[in-house]
C-alpha cells in the first residue's frame, strides 16, 4: 500500500506495475525492457506469454516464469546471458538460439558469476544448452535440455563448464546434445542427471577432483571420458548401451588416482578403458562394479600396472579383460571379484574359490596385437584356432590377470 503522502507519480508507477502483472505479455514484448526496469536484488515474475530475446542480466536478480513464459531468441546469439552474481533463473522455456559454434550460441550463457541458481527451466531448439564460464558456487538443477536434431557432432554441448569450480549439476534431463564438456573445472559435483542419445555424456579435460554420482547415461557413444583429470570419483552410475565402435562406458586417459565404485556398466563396446596412472604412487581403483554384457569388460592399454580391482562382478562379457602392452600383469591387484568363467570349487565353504582365477590370452593375441584382425574375432576360423590353442598350445599363453581370491557369488546384490 502506497502511503497517502506519496507523490502522485509513485502512485501511478505502482498502478502500472500492478496492471502489467495482470495482463499477459504480448509476443512482441522485449525481455530486455523488463530486465532493465527491475531493481537489483528484486524478484521479477514475468506475466505469462512470449518475450523477445536475447536478454542480458547485469545485476542480482530473480527471473521467474512459473512455467508459463517463453523467451525466444529469434535465432540470434544466446537467448539469455548472465553477467552478475546472485542471479536466479527459474521456470522459463528458452528457445531459438543462434547457430554459431564459435560464439557458443545457446540457451543460457554465464560469462562470469557466483552463487547462481538455474532450475526448472526447459531449453529446446538451442545450439548449446547452459554454459558456465568462470562460475563458482552455483547450482544447475531440474532443467530439461535439448539441442537440435542434427548429427551429434554438429550439435552443441548440453552443459559446458570452463574454469568453473564448486558447482552442483543435479537432476537434469539432457538428451540429443553433443557432449557435456568440463574443461579446467575442478571440484564440481554431477549427481542424478539423465543423459541420453548423445555423443559423450561427460567429457572431462583437466578437471581434477570431480564427483560423478548416481547418473543414468544411456545410448551415448561414450559414457564418461576423462583426460588429465586426477582424483575422480565415479560412483553409483548406470551406464548402458554405449555401443559406438570406439565407445566405452568409462574411459580414462592420463588420469591418476581415480575411484570407480558401485557402478553398473552394461552392453558397451568396452565397459572400462584405462591406461596406467601417470604417477607411480597413484592407483586407479575399481570396487563393487557390475560389468556385464559388454564386448570387452575392462580394456587396459599401455599397461604398466597401478590398477586395483576388488569385489567386481564380471558377467557375460565377450572378453572379460584385455591388456595391450608389455607391462607385468602382476603389477595389478585383483581380489575378490566374481567371474562367470571361473573353473574352480569352494570346498571349505568360505565363499572364495580354492584356487586363483587366471585369465590367459591364446588366439586372442592375434587381434589384440594386430588391430586390423579385430574384424575377424568370433569368426568360425578364429574360434577353432582358439579352441586348438587351448587344447594344445603352440606357445605359452600370455597371462592377463590373476585374481588370488575369486568369489563364488557377487559381494553385493545389484538390482
Amino acid at each position: 500500500m502506497v502511503a497517502k503522502s506519496a507523490p502522485m507519480v509513485l502512485r501511478i508507477y505502482f498502478a502500472l506495475i500492478c496492471l502489467c502483472l495482470l495482463v499477459p505479455a504480448q509476443a512482441d514484448q522485449s525481455l530486455q525492457a523488463w530486465i532493465d526496469t527491475a531493481l537489483p536484488g528484486s524478484i521479477l515474475r514475468l506475466p505469462p506469454g512470449t518475450y523477445r530475446g536475447p536478454g542480458v542480466i547485469t545485476k542480482p536478480l530473480t527471473l521467474e516464469g512459473m512455467g508459463k513464459v517463453v523467451i525466444d531468441g529469434g535465432a540470434k546469439g544466446t537467448v539469455l546471458t548472465i553477467k552478475a552474481d546472485r542471479v536466479t533463473i527459474r521456470g522459463l522455456l528458452l528457445r531459438g538460439s543462434g547457430n554459431s559454434h564459435d560464439a557458443i550460441d545457446g540457451g543460457i550463457m554465464v560469462s562470469e558469476g557466483n552463487q547462481l541458481l538455474i532450475e526448472n527451466n526447459i531449453l529446446e531448439d538451442v545450439l548449446f544448452g547452459i554454459s558456465l564460464h568462470r562460475t563458482t558456487d552455483s547450482i544447475v538443477r531440474h532443467n530439461r535440455i535439448r539441442s537440435r536434431g542434427t548429427d551429434s557432432a554438429d550439435r552443441g554441448d548440453g552443459l559446458r563448464l570452463w574454469y568453473s569450480t564448486g558447482n552442483r549439476i543435479e537432476d537434469n534431463d539432457i538428451a540429443h546434445i553433443r557432449d557435456i564438456t568440463v574443461s579446467n573445472s575442478p571440484h564440481n559435483r554431477y549427481s542424478g542427471n539423465t543423459i541420453r542419445d548423445s555423443r559423450r555424456a561427460f567429457n572431462f579435460l583437466f578437471s581434477h577432483r570431480s564427483l560423478v554420482d548416481r547418473n543414468l547415461l544411456e545410448k551415448n557413444s561414450t559414457g564418461i571420458i576423462a583426460l588429465n583429470s586426477d582424483g575422480l570419483i565415479i560412483r553409483g552410475n548406470r551406464i548402458l548401451h554405449a555401443m559406438d565402435a570406439s565407445g566405452a562406458g568409462i574411459a580414462l586417459k592420463e588420469t591418476s588416482a581415480a575411484l570407480i565404485v558401485d557402478n553398473e556398466i552394461v552392453h558397451c563396446a568396452h565397459g572400462i578403458m584405462a591406461d596406467s596412472p601417470m604417477d607411480a604412487i597413484n592407483r586407479i581403483v575399481f570396487i563393487n562394479n557390475v560389468i556385464a554384457h559388454n564386448i570387452t569388460g575392462i580394456y587396459f592399454y599401455g599397461a604398466k600396472g597401478g590398477h586395483i580391482a576388488i569385489n567386481n562382478t564380471f558377467r557375460s562379457n565377450l572378453w572379460p579383460v584385455t591388456v595391450i602392452g608389455d607391462g607385468d600383469p602382476m603389477n595389478d591387484t585383483w581380489w575378490g571379484n566374481t567371474w562367470d568363467t571361473y573353473e574352480g570349487f569352494d570346498l571349505d565353504g568360505d565363499g572364495f574359490g580354492d584356487k586363483p582365477h587366471e585369465l590367459h590370452a591364446y588366439a586372442d593375441r592375434l587381434w589384440i596385437e594386430t588391430p586390423s584382425a579385430t574384424f575377424f574375432r568370433n569368426s568360425p576360423v578364429l574360434e577353432l584356432l582358439d579352441f586348438l590353442e587351448r587344447l594344445a598350445p603352440f606357445s605359452a599363453p600370455s597371462l592377463i590377470l590373476r585374481d588370488t581370491a575369486p568369489r563364488m557369488q557377487p559381494a553385493t546384490t545389484y538390482n
